[in-house]
């Protein structure tokens, strides 16, 4: 009686646990498709917007594991200057705030707006893509040293100038708010503005990012239309990073990729039969120095090429 109330027990009990491993067989395929989706979204998007997003994130997910206090690559010019906490020029770039919604509307703004513009008016400008955000973030850290424009972190403002500078590439397109408005890409920037006044959030920011990506767009685009100089070029410098970098497209740049990378040797080649080849060049140099008769014309009537193994000059031993 016990063992059958022991092998009663194991059906039982594989019968609780066959629905189980068949769901997990039915869901397997599922979870490695959406990984593979993800992957392939992941890899599709265009290098500098996913570096800076992705450094944006791992930034906050950081500091909402307690890795670092915020306060340690805020903006302080008085620690930058006193004692020498250089890192805080950048590091202020990468924090977005903690994970709120805010901190999600500027995520996707990156996703979304930064990627429309590296694959629309920046496709295959890299480095010109790179000097827009370098130049919006020089811009900022100058205006950050009057007190009245100070804040901690520049983050937004240089995600606002992205907004900004879309609008103006993008003035036509048509963008819905949260499925109640509908306006033109013109009008993008404002709009968040009066959201952000809206819910309270700062201003400043918003208005710095506008103002610096005015400037640029000015530099770039409408200056030059108007006077035909180009006076905002990408530096040299700038174009020697990407191509270090070795991700991203620049069109027309003056500096080529590094031809080392991906090589996995670099050498000399020689030909094989290196002999034949020293007895070859030994010949062209006699053949030089002293000289020899004239060829001998071709005979009319005759076909040279039938079973013709090799065709050339013919010389004497010893001339």
């Amino acid at each position: 009686m016990k063992i059958c109330h022991s092998e009663a027990f194991k059906v039982s009990m594989v019968e609780r646990v066959t629905p189980f491993a068949t769901t997990s067989k039915v869901f397997s395929p599922i979870s490695l498709m959406l990984h593979q989706l993800k992957s392939m979204y992941y890899h599709s998007l265009p290098p500098v917007s996913k570096l800076y997003g992705v450094s944006c994130l791992m930034t906050t997910a950081a500091y909402y594991l307690q890795l670092y206090d915020y306060e340690n690559i805020a903006l302080l010019y008085s620690l930058v200057i006193k004692r020498f906490q250089v890192w805080r020029l950048i590091t202020n770039f990468f924090f977005l705030g903690p994970f709120s919604f805010p901190f999600a509307f500027r995520l996707i703004i990156i996703a979304k707006y930064g990627v429309s513009l590296e694959r629309g008016p920046f496709d295959k400008r890299t480095a010109d893509y790179v000097w827009m955000l370098f130049f919006g973030a020089l811009s900022l850290l100058v205006m950050a040293a009057v007190p009245y424009c100070w804040t901690p972190f520049m983050g937004s403002s240089l995600v606002f100038m992205i907004v900004y500078i879309w609008g103006r590439e993008f003035p036509n397109a048509r963008i819905n708010i949260y499925g109640v408005v509908s306006l033109k890409g013109f009008y993008l920037p404002w709009a968040m503005l009066a959201l952000d006044l809206i819910f309270g959030d700062p201003l400043m920011p918003d208005i710095l990012g506008m103002v610096v990506g005015h400037l640029y767009y000015f530099l770039t685009v409408l200056h030059p239309l108007a006077s035909g100089k180009f006076i905002l070029k990408t530096p040299f410098w700038i174009h020697k990073i990407v191509a270090y970098w070795g991700e991203g497209i620049q069109f027309n740049s003056p500096v080529q990729r590094d031809p080392s990378a991906g090589t996995a040797f670099r050498g000399r080649s020689y030909r094989l039969n290196t002999t034949q080849t020293s007895t070859q060049e030994r010949t062209q140099t006699r053949r030089h120095s002293s000289p020899s008769p004239p060829p001998a014309p071709p005979q009319r009537g005759s076909n040279q090429d039938e079973g013709v193994a090799f065709r050339g000059r013919s010389y004497r031993l010893g001339s």
